[in-house]
């Protein structure tokens, strides 16, 4: 009853900047945690950086200092603000949130995932 759907995704040159969006929609009474996860091909799908409600942040050691994560609660929307990019940021990157919905339920739902393509 949550969707999540992604956007920014695209191609850039290694060095340059992305921002991807996030928005949640359906029944939801509370979202806590967002997150965005990436998946290279031939690799397991990581984490990249979380945020929780109050707007406590986790970063993967890899993108520290480049990446930064933001939300909105009152539009249900987590942001990814991508610098510096390498062209081993390249993968499918995936949106992440978990909370309650309006009847009560907890909910964990993931976008489809958008593309980010670095070239060197």
């Amino acid at each position: 009853q949550v969707q999540l759907v992604e956007s920014g995704g695209g191609l850039v040159q290694a060095g340059g900047s992305l921002r991807l969006s996030c928005a949640a929609s359906g029944s939801i009474f509370t979202i806590n945690t967002m997150g965005w996860y990436r998946q290279a091909p031939g690799k397991q799908r990581e984490l990249v950086a979380t945020i929780t409600r109050g707007g406590l942040t986790n970063y993967a050691d890899s993108v520290k200092g480049r990446f930064a994560i933001s939300r909105d609660n009152a539009k249900n929307t987590v942001y990814l603000q991508m610098n510096s990019l390498k062209p081993e940021d390249t993968g499918v990157y995936y949106c992440n949130a978990n909370g309650v919905t309006i009847t009560l339920i907890d909910f964990i739902s993931w976008g489809r995932g958008t593309q980010v393509t670095v070239s060197s």
